[in-house]
């Protein structure tokens, strides 16, 4: 009887990985796909543990708190990101933020607590021009009127502090860096 291996498959590119093999207690000498990952049988090729290799920031970022990645949690965070409708910059944000504020582990998170964060997301090269961008388009968004009468105003002392608008009570913020690219995390409190 010809039994044909049923192999697990994720949705996404989730990057790749490096791994340790505590059968021949040394570092596995190839570079992991997660699909090889969740695929990996400890019985047959001993136990391992896996950490990503950082070509996919947004994997590395909801993982950064780790030491090793489960097979679990990839099919996980897959899930996620295809509830979340791909695999973004943004959603892998909104996961890493949903990890953090909620201490809950990936098979807990679902989409709405996700969604419900209100978070806004600003991506750049660097975090004075997102600072910058992101407290312009909050204060319009959430005190239209004062905006409108500082926007009207001529008044030459006049003017609007971007740290001091975003620094909390009135938000929270965080900073990341995820690859090439700065990512600013703003939450109203």
């Amino acid at each position: 009887m010809n039994t044909k291996e049923t192999r697990a498959a994720l949705q996404f590119d989730l990057g790749t990985f490096e791994g340790f093999n505590f059968r021949t207690q040394s570092a596995i000498d190839r570079i992991l796909t997660a699909d090889e990952i969740i695929n990996w049988d400890h019985d047959r090729f001993g136990e391992a543990e896996f950490w990503p290799s950082g070509v996919c920031s947004g994997v590395a970022l909801v993982f950064k708190e780790k030491t090793s990645v489960k097979a679990w949690e990839l099919q996980e965070l897959d899930r996620l990101l295809d509830e979340l409708e791909g695999d973004s910059l943004e959603n892998y944000v909104r996961i890493h933020v949903a990890q953090d504020r909620s201490s809950n582990d990936l098979a807990s998170l679902s989409r709405n607590e996700i969604e419900d964060l209100n978070l806004h997301i600003y991506i750049g090269e660097h975090f004075i021009g997102l600072r910058k961008e992101a407290a312009y388009e909050l204060y319009e968004v959430y005190y239209p009127e004062e905006f409108g009468v500082w926007k009207k105003s001529r008044c030459d002392g006049l003017f609007f502090e971007v740290d001091r608008f975003l620094a909390p009570p009135s938000f929270w913020t965080e900073e990341l860096i995820c690859g090439d690219v700065r990512v600013l995390v703003i939450t109203p409190q």
